[in-house]
């Protein structure tokens, strides 16, 4: 217990960044899950010419990759 006691702020610091990198890992899968794109560009998918083969989407052929 005087170990705990001893380093609880550094315990504290520890599980907010735990906490902090566990919400960033459960928000980028639910957005995978919802089909949002995490582009750096920030812009969708909609207008973009290589939409059909970004992001893994399920029409792309191997000739689309080439």
């Amino acid at each position: 217990m005087a170990w705990i006691a001893q380093n609880l702020a550094t315990i504290l610091v520890l599980a907010v960044v735990i906490a902090v990198c566990a919400a960033i890992i459960i928000k980028l899968i639910r957005d995978k899950k919802q089909g949002k794109s995490n582009c750096s560009c920030g812009c969708g998918c909609s207008g973009c010419p290589s939409a059909g083969i970004c992001h893994g989407s399920k029409n792309t052929t191997k000739e689309d990759l080439k």
